[in-house]
């Protein structure tokens, strides 16, 4: 599995994305049952609100070997702020058009 994450740009300033490597590196949370080499093939953020910038980095992560999008918990979730992305839905949907149908997204890292 190549593996590009998508976070949140709100958690930049205090959160490193220690958690989403670890939950790759231990294969625990949305990596459970992964058997297959997981490389790390990029981690960025959405861009901003309201995350139109993340299908344009989703296909560069895509064109630069990523066979899956994971978007980090802190999208959906809302991990560590405790408030999820309102916009998670939407930008979810544009990603999943942007990158096709044989790419994997994974709704959360952790």
């Amino acid at each position: 599995m190549k593996v590009g994450v998508i976070r949140c740009r709100q958690t930049e300033d205090y959160c490193p994305g220690t958690t989403d490597f670890k939950s790759i590196r231990e294969r625990s949370g949305a990596f459970e049952g992964v058997t297959e080499d997981i490389e790390i093939i990029g981690f960025i953020s959405c861009g901003g609100c309201p995350g139109k910038r993340a299908p344009m980095r989703a296909r560069e992560l895509v064109d630069r070997g990523a066979d899956t999008i994971a978007f980090a918990s802190c999208i959906q979730r809302g991990n560590p702020l405790g408030y999820p992305c309102p916009f998670h839905k939407k930008m979810r949907e544009i990603v999943v058009n942007a990158v096709g149908p044989e790419v994997k997204i994974l709704d959360y890292t952790h």
